[in-house]
């Protein structure tokens, strides 16, 4: 990564993108954006020199559209962390003698496939295989089970950066 990109965050602090440092610069001419770390570095001008933040924040919120997260059995899986969305059970508990791993685990459909149900994330969830089996093709209330939580489509803003990561920029993106 070169050292004249610079991070653009919107006005609430979340990371939108990496820019050039011309896009940083055409945005604080207009007035757009306001530093957001005293970190900066040099543009040489023919008849001046301009400091340019590696970081800048938007003045203004900008309503950005959620991306579309593709649903899958691996996602759901990690959306819900292994843990059965009935009985609360995880990786690593004992189930009938048997210790849990994450391949024991299974998705259920709330509404059965067998009864118009879809693979969404509104109507999928991680069952331990006794949950599974005991709901079979019964909605929940039929079946005397009740979910722990609401599946939800998870949320996605991630911003993948690589290479050197300058250090203003570490308090904005989720370093793992």
């Amino acid at each position: 990564m070169s050292t004249a990109s610079v991070l653009l965050l919107n006005a609430g602090y979340e990371p939108l993108g990496i820019i050039t440092h011309r896009r940083a610069l055409s945005l604080m001419l207009r007035g757009r954006v306001e530093p957001a770390c005293d970190e900066s570095f040099e543009m040489r001008g023919a008849s001046s020199d301009i400091h340019i933040p590696t970081v800048i924040r938007l003045r203004y919120y900008v309503n950005v559209p959620q991306r579309g997260i593709h649903w899958s059995r691996q996602a759901v899986f990690r959306r819900d962390q292994y843990i059965c969305g009935y009985c609360g059970l995880k990786p690593g508990d004992k189930q009938r003698g048997q210790v849990m791993k994450p391949g024991d685990f299974t998705i259920d459909h709330i509404l059965p496939v067998s009864r118009g149900g879809k693979s969404t994330w509104g109507n999928t969830v991680c069952a331990c295989p006794v949950c599974n089996q005991r709901k079979a093709d019964r909605l929940p209330n039929e079946a005397g089970m009740k979910l722990l939580w609401e599946p939800k489509t998870p949320r996605s803003t991630y911003l993948v950066a690589s290479g050197d990561i300058p250090a203003s920029w570490k308090i904005y993106l989720k370093m793992g």
